[in-house]
């Protein structure tokens, strides 16, 4: 894990969880964008970089559409475990440059300082409410029902 992602999560880690879910969402939605942006931005100058940027777009659009945020429509995703997945979805965004072969160009700090959002918004969110932990229970009891 790059290390501006260990950094934000070390020190976002034990912050108050001062994040709504609602905020999350919103925010989620404009790191979606800004991806968007930056691949229109990256497209001229580095075609790998703006095909990082339009993977990392759809991932965090895909997965805030499916995401069950309070209040919200979708239900495939319980807010507790996008959260989880948020962490993961933070270290693929800091590798990028790497994977996409872009790591010695400055394209790779908007990847960097992304990743390190990422990770900060997910835990500065209040997520452990005892109406996650009931949708979370829900879930596990779909799932060994399922299997």
């Amino acid at each position: 894990m790059p290390m501006m992602n260990y950094v934000a999560g070390t020190v976002t880690k034990r912050l108050p969880k001062v994040i709504s879910p609602r905020t999350h969402a919103i925010v989620d939605y404009i790191t979606a964008g800004m991806f968007l942006i930056a691949a229109a931005l990256f497209w001229r100058r580095n075609k790998r970089a703006a095909l990082g940027a339009l993977v990392c777009s759809g991932v965090d659009l895909t997965l805030s559409l499916l995401t069950d945020y309070p209040g919200w429509v979708a239900n495939f995703i319980s807010f507790p475990t996008h959260c989880k997945i948020d962490v993961g979805l933070a270290a693929m965004v800091a590798e990028m440059p790497r994977f996409m072969k872009f790591e010695d160009d400055k394209q790779k700090k908007f990847f960097t300082l992304q990743g390190g959002s990422i990770i900060g918004a997910a835990n500065l969110t209040d997520f452990d409410r005892p109406v996650y932990r009931r949708q979370e229970r829900r879930e596990h009891e779909r799932e060994r029902r399922a299997s």
